[in-house]
């Protein structure tokens, strides 16, 4: 999984403060994304073990993991699963690439798995982006003939930076063409767009304008929209509603939107500390069952992620993502109920 220093469009989008607060509304669904890049994680079925002993029931798969999917079966755990980056010039260009992939990795498993999304690419950029659309398309034609079409929905997985404009939110659209037809398929198949939205890599990047209380769900901060009137308490909040602004912009305001990652780090780099964590982590969970100022409804969240990964590259934080740590004690305390 790929990680970018915050884009400029996300630094906007907390420069003025005041006071705002949200009534709760119970969380409907929180996952956690299944991280597999260490040397020292626990067995796949011990891991399912634990995401249902927490009460976790929805997970994300970076690839068609046999061990975790075998693991899966019957536990009732909502699964995104990704195609992986690698493949997505073939499913592009090869339809019977795309119905193999739906052969062997999904009709194998479908319904003891409850596979319900899948990610057809996570955080592409560059010349690749013209290959997520019609790989999308092979993927669900191939869910299609497999009389799966109704049951699993295809998606991809975008950064923040696919949006342009976001401060205020209202004014949110997205950066290039590409993603408006992406938006507007999406629409024609009911399927929801999948965002990676991470407040974390906004405050690091602007920590004089982005007050830390307001990224990490601590009271005494508020944004206001003076387009709409809406009012944020929270950056997270601010950058989902500039998606769904986007979204509108490219005539496809029905899609929902399922937060396919956010989280923050307990070490490793600036803000990167338990509290802080443990606050932003917390306060995810207990928040968007609520949804957001422009959608009061309830946001589907994966959090990432399960365990720290020692063998993640990059910045020292990639490795400090995790709410456990591989022997399966918590970083930090965590309620997911």
């Amino acid at each position: 999984m790929a990680r970018q220093q915050v884009a400029s469009s996300m630094l906007a989008i907390a420069l003025i403060v005041g006071t705002f607060a949200y009534v709760p509304i119970t969380v409907q669904s929180i996952g956690v994304c299944y991280g597999m890049l260490g040397n020292n994680l626990p067995s796949a079925s011990q891991v399912v073990q634990l995401y249902r002993s927490k009460g976790i029931n929805g997970m994300r798969l970076y690839d068609p993991n046999r061990a975790a999917l075998d693991a899966l079966r019957n536990s009732g755990i909502g699964l995104i699963l990704d195609t992986a980056n690698d493949r997505l010039g073939e499913f592009a260009s090869n339809p019977s690439a795309a119905a193999s992939w739906v052969q062997n990795n999904v009709r194998p498993y479908y319904p003891a798995v409850n596979i319900k999304y899948i990610a057809v690419g996570n955080e592409v950029d560059g010349g690749a982006t013209q290959s997520i659309l019609p790989a999308m398309r092979n993927i669900n034609a191939a869910l299609n003939a497999a009389g799966l079409g109704n049951s699993i929905k295809v998606s991809t997985s975008v950064r923040f930076d696919v949006i342009a404009d976001s401060y205020p939110p209202s004014s949110g659209r997205f950066a290039q063409g590409y993603m408006v037809d992406i938006a507007r398929y999406l629409s024609s198949t009911g399927a929801p767009l999948l965002a990676n939205v991470y407040p974390y890599f906004a405050y690091r990047g602007n920590p004089n304008d982005i007050k830390l209380n307001y990224a990490t769900f601590q009271p005494g901060t508020t944004v206001r929209d003076d387009r709409n009137g809406l009012m944020y308490s929270n950056l997270f909040d601010a950058m989902v509603d500039a998606i769904y602004a986007a979204l509108e912009k490219a005539g496809a305001p029905g899609v929902r939107v399922v937060i396919s990652e956010s989280g923050w780090p307990s070490a490793g780099g600036f803000g990167a500390s338990i509290d802080n964590a443990r606050n932003y982590n917390q306060g995810l969970i207990n928040h968007v069952g609520q949804g957001t100022p422009k959608k009061r409804q309830a946001l589907e969240t994966f959090i990432f992620a399960m365990f720290n990964e020692n063998q993640k590259t990059g910045d020292p934080t990639e490795k400090n993502f995790g709410l456990f740590y591989p022997n399966m004690s918590p970083v930090y305390p965590i309620r997911f109920a």
